[in-house]
């Protein structure tokens, strides 16, 4: 078993030493062809194995997740830096000899590709300065509304309230304004607009849309909700009230002020406080004059003979 073994090793070793060509003196072994492509496949396996592992890490010691996720883009690229160095220097290939090379590569892509690097670097900016970050809630150009899923390296991927994805480029968020809800914390104001019928007690109706919002669990206590009396509209009087909530989306919002309306209603039923709705008068000039016509002959009257 063991002569086996040892002459098994004795024709791997006469295998990777086979000179496959020679150019000049230099002779090419297959040991040499076939050591490049191994190492780059073992190290990208162990360059992808360990940035998993230590994005996975700092997840579950609850990093935020743009935190993790720049610190993954980092790694990934120092690694790959090393690897490529490596690899030349394995293949005994200087590093001057790509000097030409890189810079036409590097005029080339400056002209060709203007936007795909503006949108690269505008990626890094937003994972290192986290102006926006994920799971943030956005909203760009008074249209689109979402949560922010993923910043990858030319655009960020956003989830609107429709469940709708869309994939914004980076300069966008960058050159364009962005109204980001939750950049600091989730504390948001909203208010809930309500009209009275006039002669409705404006006291009690502040007292009850004010004990509407305060009944709501969702809705902060400090601020507290403030009532307004905002003017006497064509039909009604008009309330509005201001209160301050944690939301994390648009939806958040709605669902809430709904809930104040229903509870507002209520109240407003047990109290005899009537919600106004549009109303007109109708003033005519001049005299109004109804003129009778003969049912036996008139032109409803079907049983009449012709």
């Amino acid at each position: 078993m063991k002569e086996e073994f040892n002459h098994l090793i004795e024709q791997l070793y006469s295998l990777i030493n086979f000179v496959a060509f020679s150019y000049g003196e230099y002779e090419v072994t297959v040991g040499e062809i076939l050591i490049v492509p191994t190492y780059l496949i073992v190290s990208i396996f162990v360059i992808k194995w360990l940035g998993r592992f230590i994005f996975n890490r700092l997840m579950a010691n609850k990093v935020e997740p743009d935190v993790a996720h720049l610190f993954k883009r980092i790694y990934n690229v120092a690694a790959l830096i090393v690897l490529f160095i490596t690899t030349l220097e394995l293949m005994d290939v200087p590093l001057t000899a790509f000097a030409f090379v890189s810079g036409a590569i590097a005029i080339g892509v400056g002209f060709g590709a203007q936007n795909i690097i503006n949108n690269f670097i505008s990626g890094w900016i937003l994972m290192w300065e986290r102006p926006i970050r994920i799971n943030d809630f956005l909203e760009i150009d008074n249209v689109a509304r979402g949560k922010v899923e993923a910043i990858n390296t030319r655009s960020t991927r956003i989830r609107r309230v429709d469940g709708v994805h869309m994939l914004i480029p980076n300069s966008k968020l960058l050159e364009n304004t962005v109204v980001n809800w939750t950049l600091v914390d989730n504390m948001m104001r909203t208010s809930v607009k309500v009209g009275v019928a006039y002669g409705s007690p404006a006291k009690k109706v502040s007292t009850l849309i004010e004990q509407a919002a305060k009944e709501q669990p969702d809705i902060m206590t400090d601020p507290l909700p403030l009532v307004l009396f905002e003017d006497f509209g064509d039909s009604a009087l008009v309330f509005e009230i201001y209160f301050w909530v944690n939301a994390t989306v648009e939806r958040d919002l709605r669902v809430i002020r709904s809930n104040v309306r229903y509870r507002i209603d209520e109240l407003f039923a047990e109290n005899d406080i009537v919600i106004s709705f549009p109303q007109r008068d109708i003033h005519i000039d001049g005299a109004l004059t109804i003129k009778a016509e003969d049912q036996a002959n008139g032109p409803n009257d079907i049983s009449a003979p012709k």
